[in-house]
């Protein structure tokens, strides 16, 4: 598998996990795993089970079913010494000044009373309460935080979320570079323009996972049918109007999960022209995770 030498033990592993909360299923027999040196991208919807998953992982909520593993042995706090989580709350105190944020986490995990320099494009904020930084400075002095024990697995919990995306684009920078350097990165986000930066991707949806894989093998054979038209608007009211599921594409329309006779049936007299394209990774997604619940793709 990508990342992983050659009969290396993975870094982090779900087989059949489970959890139940009462008689509602958040995790529902999921089997994953993170090896060295690769970015899984863990997608999917509020609600999924992502977070709940990450927590069964770090050992705060114990399974119903299954087992979680963390660098071959049960969760506990010898093994979360070698993660570097990062929850969507950023685990800051905005009381206190970076300096002071990183000096605690290194006391925490005993690798120095003083703990380690701000990297160099954050020390102008050294002495200021984070608190009062923007948001997308506080993630990087987060991610400066979660590096500094140098773990060898990550736990990114929507690293990305709110920030521009220069910021993203740096962030994912710091990201690839844990993993060339042989982290193994578990990262869930909402931005399906980042699954190219994950070496592979899990998709969940309603606790389950709905596929695996890169997103080459995600997509798979799955075609949409692409519309261009004399007049766009004519064209979307006459496909919305016959309850097909219809996105605007720059000047072209899309219809995923839709034949092109039909889609050209639904477009009567209209002047356009109808051809056959591949889905796209958001266009998957969504058909993915709409099936998943039970919810007929609109049409």
């Amino acid at each position: 598998m990508t990342g992983a030498a050659a009969g290396a033990s993975p870094l982090a592993q779900c087989a059949g996990v489970s959890c139940r909360f009462g008689q509602f299923t958040a995790v529902d027999q999921v089997d994953l795993q993170v090896n060295s040196g690769e970015i899984v991208g863990l997608l999917g919807a509020n609600g999924a089970g992502k977070t709940t998953l990450i927590r069964l992982l770090l050992g705060l909520l114990t399974p119903s079913a299954g087992e979680v593993a963390l660098f071959g042995a049960a969760p506990s706090r010898a093994t979360r010494r070698r993660i570097g989580y990062l929850p969507q709350g950023l685990g800051l105190y905005d009381d206190l000044t970076p300096a002071e944020n990183l000096k605690f986490s290194a006391a925490v995990f005993g690798s120095g009373r003083d703990g380690p320099e701000l990297p160099a494009a954050l020390r102008s904020y050294a002495n200021t309460v984070v608190g009062s930084l923007p948001l997308g400075v506080q993630r990087r002095i987060a991610f400066a935080q979660v590096l500094s024990h140098r773990p060898d697995l990550l736990i990114l919990d929507e690293p990305t979320s709110g920030v521009d995306p220069l910021g993203r684009a740096r962030l994912w920078e710091t990201i690839s570079d844990a993993a060339a350097a042989g982290a193994g990165v578990l990262v869930t986000t909402h931005h399906l323009d980042e699954a190219g930066e994950c070496s592979r991707l899990v998709i969940m949806a309603d606790g389950a996972v709905v596929a695996a894989g890169t997103a080459a093998q995600i997509i798979g054979p799955a075609r949409v049918s692409v519309v261009t038209a004399a007049s766009w608007t004519a064209a979307f009211t006459a496909l919305e109007r016959a309850g097909l599921p219809v996105a605007l594409a720059g000047r072209s329309l899309r219809v995923p999960s839709c034949p092109s006779a039909e889609v050209r049936h639904a477009l009567g007299d209209l002047d356009a022209r109808v051809a056959d394209a591949p889905a796209t990774l958001e266009e998957r997604f969504f058909e993915l995770t709409l099936s998943s619940s039970g919810t007929e793709v609109p049409r």
